[in-house]
């Protein structure tokens, strides 16, 4: 069962605890929101969990009944007191203060270890660290097979995002994994309410590395691309490599790429296309 904003209340006076905004915590309230991550995330009694910012530990409790273990990394103190002494007789749980980002993938994964295909996180994930959290995961080993994530709605469309939409995030994205959409969520299902809607997205991360490429110099490629998003294509590859027009015309041309295009046009495959016409 879900929190309801009355009793956040008694919670804030019993242990002191405000959800800060400088810490992106707003509480779900809306337990069909929690049943739909809970049913994308698609759990087994063998998986091992990561649950990134556990607040009150509503998500938390559903977790542990379902999965071998499940380590929830929070970085408020106050919540870490709280939760350790809700969930004080669960052995299938731990509890680690802590700034997420600051911890390697291997030590999550040394203490998750014992899942039958390595570890899925499924999080409300704090809106503050939405962008690094995504980059941490998708990006170092060991990833995770999944993450089901709460997100920001507008953030949740820039990973979905098509092209003539594309962005450096959805390329990302979609360079590690396949995304997908589970549901809306209304900024009337949080406490405090937030000031935008939300989404619940599902990725799961590709086994194997894209072949063919060296990852270091495609990403180099990507954000000189994206280095002015509105700027014709050509015109950011010149300046960004240091080569002449005609040459950043020409690798387009080869990549069967329109010359005026934008970076926001081009798929994975075309960027894919782009790097070995213009980098190798």
């Amino acid at each position: 069962m879900v929190i309801k904003p009355e009793e956040i209340k008694l919670l804030v006076k019993e242990y002191g605890i405000w959800p800060s905004k400088n810490m992106g915590q707003n509480f779900l309230i809306n337990e069909a929101v929690l049943e739909k991550i809970v049913r994308a995330a698609d759990l087994r009694a063998d998986d091992c969990v990561l649950e990134i910012g556990p607040g009150f530990g509503i998500l938390t409790e559903e977790l542990i009944e379902k999965v071998k273990k499940v380590l929830a990394i929070e970085l408020d103190k106050r919540l870490v007191y709280f939760l350790k002494q809700k969930f004080k007789r669960q052995n299938n749980l731990e509890i680690l203060q802590s700034d997420v980002l600051k911890i390697k993938n291997q030590e999550i994964f040394d203490k998750l270890a014992g899942g039958s295909g390595g570890y899925k996180i499924v999080a409300n994930l704090p809106y503050n660290i939405t962008g690094a959290a995504l980059k941490k995961f998708l990006s170092y080993n060991p990833k995770p097979t999944e993450m089901i994530l709460l997100l920001q709605k507008e953030v949740a469309q820039r990973i979905l995002a098509k092209p003539r939409k594309m962005s450096l995030l959805s390329l990302s994205v979609q360079f590690y994994g396949e995304a997908e959409l589970v549901s809306l969520v209304s900024k009337e299902s949080f406490y405090p309410r937030p000031k935008v809607d939300s989404a619940i997205i599902k990725i799961r991360i590709k086994k194997e590395a894209i072949s063919g490429l060296v990852e270091n110099e495609f990403w180099r490629l990507a954000r000189i691309g994206f280095s002015s998003p509105r700027k014709q294509l050509q015109n950011n590859l010149s300046s960004g490599l240091k080569i002449d027009k005609e040459k950043a015309k020409n690798a387009l041309k080869y990549a069967k790429l329109e010359p005026n295009c934008r970076p926001s046009d081009l798929n994975l495959a075309q960027w894919i296309s782009l790097y070995q016409k213009i980098m190798v």
